[in-house]
């Protein structure tokens, strides 16, 4: 069934999220993210990327509210903050 919503812009803040999650690399955080916590040593080393270039993704990212980050000890641990978000990332990694 196709939904055709007669007032578009109350679809704003779904489009931002598509458009956040439309870069590769944030896109490949969320999806890591979504499966357990981490830091960004841990995805540097998996994604093979800068730091300064990581942290610039998780920036975009923690503005737009979908993940955050809590302060352990040295380190920042990253989560998925927005319950909307997992079901987004399943969607899009179906086969």
């Amino acid at each position: 069934m196709v939904m055709i919503v007669q007032d578009y812009t109350k679809l704003k803040d779904k489009a931002e999220i598509l458009k956040v999650l439309g870069h590769p690399i944030r896109l490949c955080i969320v999806a890591g993210l979504l499966g357990e916590e981490c830091n960004v040593t841990t995805m540097q080393e998996c994604l093979n990327l800068p730091q300064p270039i990581i942290s610039q993704h998780l920036a975009v990212l923690k503005r737009k509210g979908i993940i955050k980050g809590e302060r352990r000890s040295k380190e920042i641990i990253y989560t998925v903050s927005d319950p909307r978000i997992k079901g987004i990332v399943e969607k899009i990694f179906e086969e």
